[in-house]
């Protein structure tokens, strides 16, 4: 069945058809390009067309562990065009560029009042949907915003000069605003940031731009070397180098002020407690899964080091990260290694899940093979 036949939706000249394409996620590992009906929207709702979706290291953890039931379809940094306006939504029109935030918090909750918006039970609901238990839908053609996503400032209109895949930044660049808040950096500090995946180095260039000197460290090469063409100097490779005295050299025998864990490898944990000084702070900002981990409680205690974590975005933040992503002041596109495709999607997720020396932000692009890049 066609989408948009309820009573006050407009879809202007734009065709919808009643079937469209999707990474259809089904259990450990097990993504499947699908035919699935396109999402009907009710009251207040609008329906995008999607034009690029940047994969995320959260959908690809979901994907590799099953910790999600199936069938889902994943991504949730999304930009594209709407195609159907929902009865009484006014802020909106068919053909409106836009991005998509696909949580919002209520707002009015003990967590929402206290700031702590990624633990609102609201927010914890996922309001975009491709079809099947809503996980953002991203990986599909078109997806279903729901209401209090359109009403509370979910949906928000890109100028024409922004690019659809510029435009999927604004959330991760959010989360990683977010984290550089919570640690409190001030001008001057000295920070380790490790990873050097997109997400660690926007991480530091956000840290640099606080005032701070930041020293990155990666596995790969390749991916410091990006990072210098993003103005980040001082890179370390961490096969060849010992980070924690490293950061003793570069202290006077401290450690750092502060390191940032931007990959989920709970091994490190020790390091980048390890590399920083007493009475410092570690920011654990990819530890998104739970279980066990080794921590040196003395550390935390005898040695008054603390321990932080930042998960997800804040709405408090939302302008902030709309207004640094659009004025180009990092050059976010840079970070896009590879883009893919719907019908190439279960490709472009095996390789985010298996990152390369020369792979980082890869992106996939629903309209690619119908109509070239989209813009």
């Amino acid at each position: 069945m066609p989408v948009a036949t309820l009573v006050g939706i407009d879809q202007g000249s734009t065709a919808i058809p009643g079937a469209m394409k999707a990474a259809v996620y089904h259990g450990v590992n097990d993504v499947r390009l699908e035919d699935v009906p396109v999402p009907e929207i009710g009251r207040g709702e609008v329906l995008i067309r999607v034009h690029a979706c940047g994969i995320c290291g959260t959908d690809l953890k979901k994907i590799a562990t099953g910790s999600h039931s199936a069938p889902r379809i994943f991504g949730h940094e999304t930009a594209g065009t709407i195609v159907a306006v929902g009865e009484g939504v006014s802020k909106f029109k068919v053909g409106d560029r836009v991005l998509v935030f696909h949580h919002i918090p209520c707002r009015e909750c003990y967590y929402c009042q206290h700031k702590v918006f990624a633990q609102c039970p609201t927010y914890k609901k996922v309001g975009v949907t491709a079809g099947y238990e809503p996980s953002g839908g991203g990986f599909s053609e078109y997806v279903r915003v729901m209401d209090w996503i359109v009403e509370r400032g979910g949906v928000v209109k890109l100028p024409d000069n922004v690019s659809y895949e510029l435009a999927t930044f604004v959330e991760p660049v959010n989360t990683c605003i977010k984290g550089i808040e919570t640690l409190a950096l001030k001008p001057g500090e000295t920070v380790l940031v490790i990873g050097q995946g997109p997400i660690g180095m926007i991480l530091a260039f956000l840290a640099q731009r606080a005032g701070a000197r930041v020293i990155t460290s990666d596995l790969f090469p390749q991916r410091l070397t990006i990072g210098q063409r993003l103005g980040l100097q001082n890179g370390v490779e961490a096969s060849k180098t010992d980070l924690v005295q490293h950061m003793l050299s570069l202290t006077e025998g401290r450690g750092a002020d502060a390191s940032i864990l931007a990959v989920a490898v709970n091994g490190l944990i020790k390091t980048a407690m390890d590399a920083v000084r007493p009475g410092g702070r570690i920011l654990l900002f990819a530890q998104t899964q739970h279980g066990e981990a080794v921590i040196d409680p003395a550390a935390v205690c005898a040695d008054e080091k603390s321990l932080l974590g930042s998960y997800s975005a804040s709405v408090d933040l939302q302008q902030e990260s709309v207004d640094f992503v659009f004025s180009r002041e990092m050059d976010l596109e840079q970070l896009i290694s590879h883009r893919f495709s719907l019908e190439e999607s279960v490709e472009a997720l095996q390789l985010a899940a298996r990152p390369q020396p020369d792979s980082l932000k890869i992106m996939i692009q629903p309209g690619r093979a119908r109509e070239g890049q989209a813009k």
